[in-house]
């Protein structure tokens, strides 16, 4: 009796230290850092050099870090590169810059036993900012493994380099490395990991996953951290480059945040001249906090509250738009290009109407009411079902109304900030044959819409209201992972041609303002 009388005590001790022990929310920080970089060289900087210049942006991370702390904050997010820049232009002109980066299986805290993997003076100092704060540290600094020929993918130089994010706990130990997996065109100095890896961790205030900007377009590790280990939060150091209409930074990384119905910690380099900003704090339901500012030239530090578990609901996103009859266009489809793929659009005409355009097996459905139809802006339906095959190779179906640059339709699709035009009403909604798919409602100068439209379970993207600024894209976003490998015509390979050739021709003129500034 006594013994059974114990173990019940023990039972209701334990379960009452559980619940003491976790959080129902917690205060998350991400940094926009307007980063320091490295002046171009043919020769590598000497390690002397290069901490010198680490320790710059260090200094700079390290007041936001405590003024998140300061306000509550649990974990900070810093944005990738965000320690020594992207201005490299081999392997061994980021060599200086990298560390031996242990497996966190070695529990480590660098702070307190500095010398145990050799020189890792940057890991030293996250490890410390993050014990001194007692808050977590998420950064992004690179790690290089030596290799030999015994290694058939062991690079010539006889080492592996990764873009890697690391992450200190509360008290400087080190929890998470990832190294990314997809890696952007232009990062010639890494390597991919030899398989894709899926990092993650739990602390008090929930579960988190972590991975790398260009990664969020891609399966892996994005969605199999959600769907397949089940994370409540999502770490996201990236340097995004903000593209218009549809992949600026606040509004992808938001709305991939909805469709997938996890909160995302989005910190982003700001740097203006190559289209660098836009962080963020999102959840499943609405944007905590956000920033987007082409205009000067200083960093942002972002605090919200978040649920600890968020509510993830579901969502059938063909529903509603496989039950409704088509709508006839009275109005003659044209063509128009998005971010080097070809849409199918239809001219919006009146104040109100009901729209249909469809391309291959997605239609996509629109009912609209404007504030005014304005005879100097021209507003589009528009459907794309294909492979995007130009700076990576992955396949969309996305249903976007959005206002054209100008009022000639084949400017359709171009990049375009501004608007003039509010709507007192819309819903979208796609014959999708994807359940990723995620919901953007970007208002005029690169704006969020936070509780100014809903998702409902059938599949609709619908106002709640009318939108508090002009509209630049309401826009439902799919990706299809299963197709991302298939080129289906010789159509497909010809635009795919067309699309490489536009891209070598932007990547030449952005080459030049880097290399200039």
């Amino acid at each position: 009796m006594i013994a059974s009388q114990l173990l019940a005590y023990v039972a209701i001790l334990v379960l009452c230290i559980v619940k003491v022990s976790t959080l129902d929310t917690f205060i998350a920080a991400v940094y926009e850092h307007a980063v320091v970089i490295p002046n171009i060289s043919l020769i590598p900087a000497n390690h002397e050099k290069a901490l010198a210049l680490m320790n710059q942006n260090l200094d700079l991370l390290e007041r936001a870090i405590s003024s998140a702390a300061k306000q509550g904050a649990h974990i900070i997010v810093t944005p990738e590169d965000g320690i020594y820049g992207w201005r490299f232009i081999s392997r061994n002109a980021i060599y200086p810059y990298l560390e031996d980066i242990p497996d966190p299986q070695v529990n480590w805290i660098p702070c307190n036993d500095p010398h145990r993997f050799g020189r890792t003076p940057v890991q030293n100092r996250l490890s410390c900012l993050a014990k001194d704060n007692s808050i977590y540290v998420v950064a992004n600094i690179g790690d290089k493994k030596p290799c030999n020929a015994s290694d058939p993918q062991c690079p010539l130089d006889g080492r592996y380099q990764y873009n890697t994010n690391v992450v200190y706990d509360s008290e400087g130990k080190l929890v998470a490395r990832y190294h990314k997996e997809n890696l952007f065109m232009s990062e010639i100095q890494f390597n991919s990991p030899k398989r894709p890896e899926v990092v993650t961790f739990d602390t008090k205030f929930g579960r988190f996953g972590i991975f790398t900007c260009f990664d969020i377009l891609f399966h892996d590790p994005a969605v199999t951290l959600v769907k397949d280990f089940h994370v409540d939060t999502i770490l996201f150091p990236t340097a995004w480059m903000n593209v218009l209409p549809h992949l600026s930074a606040v509004e992808f990384h938001s709305a991939w945040a909805m469709g997938m119905g996890v909160n995302f910690l989005a910190a982003n380099l700001h740097h203006p001249l190559m289209k660098m900003t836009g962080s963020g704090i999102y959840a499943p339901d609405s944007p905590k906090a956000f920033h987007y500012d082409m205009k000067t030239e200083e960093g942002k530090l972002l605090l919200s509250q978040l649920h600890t578990h968020p509510q993830r609901p579901v969502v059938h996103w063909s529903s509603y738009a496989s039950s409704v009859k088509a709508h006839a266009p009275g109005n003659q489809e044209f063509k128009g290009t998005v971010f080097f793929d070809e849409y199918t659009f239809v001219e919006l005409l009146g104040v109100t109407g009901n729209y249909t355009v469809c391309q291959r097996d997605l239609c996509c459905h629109l009912s609209y009411k404007m504030s005014e139809k304005r005879s100097d802006e021209l507003y589009a339906l528009g459907a794309f079902d294909g492979l995007h095959t130009v700076e990576g190779t992955y396949y969309l179906q996305i249903c976007t109304l959005l206002k054209c640059k100008t009022t000639d339709p084949s400017t359709c699709g171009q990049s375009v900030e501004t608007a003039s035009t509010r709507f007192e009403e819309f819903s979208l909604s796609g014959t999708f044959g994807t359940q990723y798919v995620f919901p953007e409602v970007l208002l005029s100068e690169v704006q969020l819409a936070p509780g100014e439209f809903q998702v409902s379970s059938d599949g609709q993207l619908s106002s709640l209201k009318p939108t508090s600024g002009p509209v630049l894209t309401v826009t439902l976003f799919g990706r299809w992972y299963d197709k991302d490998q298939t080129l289906t015509t010789s159509s497909d390979l010809i635009a795919q041609a067309k699309s490489v050739l536009m891209l070598m021709q932007t990547v030449v003129s952005h080459l030049l303002i880097w290399w200039n500034n």
